[in-house]
């Protein structure tokens, strides 16, 4: 299962770091995302296979299998008895003639969830230091089992270890959130299809699982643990499965893309177009994932840097960072004629048109490109709303895209943009890029809208909370950085 980071350099969407939030999800990736939230984008790969070899066998005891999933079976779980309470027995008074002080009771244990949810978290809380160790242990066991779901992963399977228990976590923590859980679960499954995820894959997935976390939680394991990870895994992968059918009856898994132009902006940064070879319908502000063809199944994502355009090409500003294997590639090989794959479009980090509230967008190193596609929408949509744009960058020659933002700030007399270098010699507000809001305003009848590294996005929160913005009007593409920060 995969799990949207959507991240850029640094962590911002339009690069290659992780993402955020991814930024490729593998079999799992990225958690739901809060308040219309998510991370994308960035690369943070090493160079070297990650997969370990199983250290040692499994314990004796045979796996619980899994049930076929979509056969409608049902999993009779029972729970064994309580045992009974045992009444402490009462002491004789002391026959001595001074009697000491009897000690005080010790107190009471907090009493324990044993519901199936309070299990799944339990196990979890349990491998949690050692997840590393976990997850290799599961990857080796699958590919040792299925030795042909091998091919539907990268070569270096780092990334993908973290992704798994990021939504291992996920689906535990939100295993009582029906809403929010069905909604992250669509998600991966409608993402897992370019990978070339089937049905059929899903029960070797889960065997190997159950027989991972039966090795490392034996504190919290048990019958009745096992049969909820079985119904918690069994729901999942129904939930993924019926995403992607459903998916499957309206685009297809994968686009692919020929490169068109490429434009170096800087000795690391390019903007890539691409022409689609079918109809790629998306919204200003959303992402997808690249593959490209030196490295097959690695996926990174990067936001679209502009509105859907009518001859239907798409752009996206690609910061080449170590190690990051999609992103040097985008950068340093690229060129017109190419071929790349797309993935699905994603993300919710768009324009709500239906009120007149004005665009406050903190757009930070590549981040700019979003933020470029949500100007160029507010302008096709006709309703001159304030768009008030801060551009930041570490250093001048950083601001790789402000020529293009100004033409569109002559051209479109509701947009402003302040560029903000954060240790450059003049050029800009020479401070950092959240904290050069509060010399603007007021901005509580902005929506606000974050896109660049996490760091940036964090202090922005922040800042943007703190002047009176309400949550639930604040979006941005980097919520897995936020929420594993936060927690």
């Amino acid at each position: 299962m995969d799990a949207p980071t959507t991240t850029s350099a640094g962590g911002d969407r339009s690069g290659d770091s992780s993402g955020g939030s991814s930024r490729s999800p593998g079999w799992f990736g990225t958690s739901p995302q809060p308040h219309r939230n998510g991370q994308h984008g960035g690369e943070r790969d090493g160079q070297q296979d990650g997969h370990r070899g199983a250290e040692g066998r499994t314990s004796g005891r045979p796996f619980t299998q899994i049930r076929p999933v979509g056969s409608g079976a049902d999993r009779s779980r029972t729970a064994p008895e309580a045992p009974a309470q045992v009444p402490a027995q009462r002491q004789g008074p002391t026959q001595a003639a001074a009697p000491t002080p009897a000690p005080s009771p010790p107190p009471s244990p907090a009493s324990e969830d044993t519901s199936d949810v309070g299990l799944l978290r339990r196990t979890m809380a349990e491998i949690e230091p050692i997840a590393d160790k976990v997850t290799s242990y599961f990857y080796a066991l699958l590919f040792l089992r299925h030795p042909d779901l091998r091919a539907l992963f990268p070569a270096a399977m780092d990334t993908q270890r973290d992704r798994l228990f990021k939504a291992l976590l996920t689906a535990a923590t939100h295993a009582d959130d029906t809403a929010t859980l069905a909604a992250y679960l669509s998600h991966l499954g409608r993402g897992h299809r370019k990978y070339g995820t089937l049905p059929e894959h899903y029960p070797a997935v889960g065997e190997c699982l159950i027989g991972a976390l039966s090795r490392y939680a034996p504190r919290s394991w048990g019958p009745r643990a096992e049969s909820a990870w079985v119904a918690a895994y069994t729901t999942i992968s129904q939930i993924m499965i019926d995403a992607a059918a459903v998916d499957a009856l309206r685009a297809p898994a994968s686009w692919q893309a020929e490169v068109v132009a490429h434009d170096m902006r800087t000795p690391d940064i390019a903007v890539v177009t691409v022409r689609p070879d079918q109809p790629y319908p998306f919204l200003a502000g959303q992402y997808t994932a690249l593959e490209t063809p030196w490295w097959p199944r690695v996926w990174r994502h990067y936001s679209f840097a502009g509105a859907p355009r009518s001859d239907g090409l798409l752009s996206f500003h690609v910061k080449a960072v170590p190690a990051g294997w999609v992103s040097n590639a985008l950068v340093h090989r690229a060129r017109p004629g190419h071929v790349i794959q797309l993935g699905p479009p994603a993300g919710s980090m768009t324009v709500d048109h239906s009120t007149d509230n004005g665009l406050l967008c903190l757009g930070g190193g590549t981040g700019i490109a979003p933020i470029k596609a949500l100007v160029e929408d507010v302008a096709q949509h006709g309703r001159h709303r304030s768009v008030q744009v801060f551009y930041g960058a570490r250093r001048d020659h950083d601001l790789y895209d402000i020529e293009t933002m100004l033409r569109m700030q002559q051209s479109h007399p509701w947009l402003s943009v302040r560029p903000v270098v954060d240790d450059g010699p003049g050029g800009g507000l020479g401070a950092r890029l959240p904290e050069a809001v509060y010399e603007y305003g007021p901005w509580h009848t902005y929506d606000a809208y974050l896109s660049g590294p996490p760091g940036m996005i964090r202090r922005g929160v922040d800042t943007l909370v703190d002047i009176g913005i309400p949550a639930h009007r604040i979006r941005h593409d980097s919520i897995e950085e936020l929420v594993g920060a936060r927690n």
